[in-house]
């Protein structure tokens, strides 16, 4: 990996690991929805430039239907879940549940025949739901057992946009399609969250977890994770879904002092072994035959998925 790809993997590591610390600190004065549209609106008003200097607006609008689905799975329901989740559970809580995305990712691509699993990669989905197991029945309480659910939901969510993208929009730019995906989901928030407005001002570290959020962890972090991609391949840039928990755990724990139990270190192995297991190529194809595998160029222009928080 050359020193360029080195930088753009670390900082996006780093940058998809911190959501889950500016969400637990930001739903504590704004209802998910009101935080749903400020980010999604936000990061589409952000992207906007890029979207336009590439010309690309209207051939992503004509893939309505695709596109609309995509934002539904990828962003509308996750983010809303996942918002709701945390204020119930610990940042590195859902930072290692939301982690179970690669593990549900390779059920849909044997579901969907686009790969297969094999004895390995059935032991690395064991791993995962026993990491999974592990950190519902030693670190959450019943009150907080529907959030935990609603998180397999959000991974399940994570793990379907990329597949509705290398289906239906493999040949779009991606930032368009994101930027569009984002804009669709304020503009359905919007009627919503104006009567969830906070009754009193925000208090300083709320407003700044929220610009943080919007500006560095969606549209700052989806150039820099393109560019990632364009670096270092698509296959490749998945390997940063093993750095993201790490550090929404580390943060969580150093930051706001939540308690690294039993069940989050147990939890913590065993999820990021069994993704790293059910992932892995069957295979390790040679360059000369990866030039000549049906879709093998356009494997690159897929979104992978590292479910981005």
């Amino acid at each position: 990996m050359t020193r360029r790809g080195w930088v753009l993997f670390v900082a996006l590591g780093v940058i998809w690991g911190i959501p889950y610390l500016l969400i637990r600190v930001t739903v504590r004065e704004m209802s998910p929805a009101l935080l749903v549209l400020v980010r999604t609106g936000g990061g589409a008003l952000l992207l906007a430039p890029f979207v336009a200097r590439r010309r690309m607006l209207a051939p992503v609008l004509r893939r309505w239907r695709p596109l609309l689905v995509y934002s539904f799975v990828e962003t509308g329901v996750p983010w809303l879940l996942l918002f709701q989740a945390e204020r119930r559970l610990s940042s590195s809580l859902a930072g290692l549940l939301v982690a179970a995305v690669p593990i549900v990712g390779a059920v849909l691509a044997q579901l969907t025949g686009t790969d297969r699993l094999d004895r390995r990669r059935v032991a690395g989905l064991v791993l995962g739901m026993c990491g999974v197991a592990a950190l519902v029945g030693l670190d959450v309480g019943r009150s907080s057992a529907l959030s935990a659910l609603s998180l397999a939901a959000v991974a399940v969510g994570y793990a379907l946009g990329p597949w509705i993208v290398g289906r239906y929009l493999s040949d779009l730019p991606a930032l368009s399609v994101v930027a569009c995906s984002l804009a669709i989901c304020a503009a359905v928030y919007a009627p919503v969250a104006v009567f969830e407005l906070p009754s009193r001002p925000l208090s300083g570290s709320v407003i700044w977890s929220l610009v943080c959020l919007t500006v560095l962890c969606t549209a700052i972090a989806f150039v820099c994770f393109y560019a990632l991609i364009a670096e270092i391949g698509a296959l490749r840039s998945t390997v940063i879904t093993y750095v993201n928990p790490a550090v929404a755990v580390v943060l969580g724990v150093a930051v706001l002092g939540e308690p690294f139990g039993l069940g989050t270190a147990v939890g913590f192995v065993l999820i990021l072994s069994g993704s790293f297991l059910a992932t892995r190529p069957l295979r390790a194809a040679s360059p000369s035959a990866a030039q000549h595998e049906p879709g093998a160029a356009r494997v690159e222009h897929e979104l992978p998925a590292v479910g981005e928080p």
